[in-house]
């Protein structure tokens, strides 16, 4: 089955996905991508396979292009290229893993099978995973990149963790991006993060931007308030999502999910109107009481 662009209202103000540019050469990403982590690690579960297929088509017929991976979720990078091979895409996949690995050596293979594991002839991103053994795998990443066989590199946190180093890092050796978590719920990044991106043009892909679904809990029963229909919003989930997005400096907010509603429901934020800085101060104020 194919999954027609979003309905409803966010479809009807605007026609066209929300596009984000890469800081350091203009490249435009939907600003709306997905994640694999725990959702795509089903092995050769014909059930789930079937049901994530379905997620994958839908994620692309919304026009979605970001995909993350990596060798840490288990089964996700496999799945994934078998999943590619069979849904319809009329965009541009832009392809996303990491190398997770101590050593020079077994990083290359790692990265080599990642690669063959997703189907995937030139990366378009290979991140270096928390930070492990990055002073190494970097190198090799400079390298494949002058080779062309990734076309940008970057590095990753998550929940939080290794900011000091991260910044030095963001700081010292220019990535081409930089992936870390950020919510309504966990702005710390406002404060550090985002600053040295903007200030070092390094693009950034967010994570758990719903706080593995505490933020969902947070606001159970209770309905959306009447601004969201200024933004285009039907969903918390939107809410949540186009929050991240309309941070100047978010380039791509990377959710996961193993369900197609919750799918076509997250693209959905990737269409329609952003709020503007009085929005977020609002959005964040009404939050806080909650």
């Amino acid at each position: 089955a194919r999954y027609h662009p979003v309905p409803g209202a966010a479809r009807g103000a605007a026609a066209q996905p929300l596009l984000k540019a890469i800081p350091a050469t203009g490249e435009q990403l939907m600003a709306v991508g997905m994640g694999t982590s725990r959702t795509f690690d089903v092995d050769d579960d014909p059930r789930m396979l079937a049901q994530l297929q379905q997620v994958l088509q839908a994620f692309f017929d919304q026009g979605g292009q970001v995909i993350d991976s990596s060798p840490m979720y288990g089964s996700a990078e496999t799945v994934l290229g078998e999943l590619l091979r069979r849904v319809t895409r009329t965009g541009k996949l832009f392809a996303a893993t990491k190398v997770w690995i101590y050593g020079r050596k077994a990083g290359i293979e790692q990265m080599q099978a990642s690669m063959e594991k997703m189907g995937v002839p030139v990366m378009d991103l290979m991140q270096i995973h928390n930070l492990r053994d990055w002073k190494t795998h970097i190198k090799t990443l400079r390298e494949w990149k002058e080779k062309g066989r990734i076309r940008y590199f970057g590095i990753t946190t998550s929940h939080g963790r290794d900011h000091d180093e991260l910044i030095q890092i963001m700081q010292n050796e220019q990535p081409d991006f930089v992936q870390f978590s950020y919510s309504l719920g966990n702005r710390e990044a406002e404060q550090r993060i985002f600053p040295v991106a903007a200030e070092k043009r390094i693009a950034t892909l967010i994570n758990r931007p719903f706080q593995a679904g505490s933020l969902f809990s947070r606001v159970s029963g209770r309905p959306l308030p009447g601004w969201a229909a200024d933004i285009d919003c039907s969903s918390w989930a939107q809410v949540f999502l186009k929050y991240v997005i309309s941070h100047e400096h978010t380039t791509c907010v990377i959710p996961a999910t193993s369900r197609l509603s919750h799918m076509l429901d997250n693209m959905a934020a990737g269409y329609g109107r952003l709020p503007d800085a009085d929005l977020r101060r609002r959005i964040e104020t009404d939050f806080a009481k909650v």
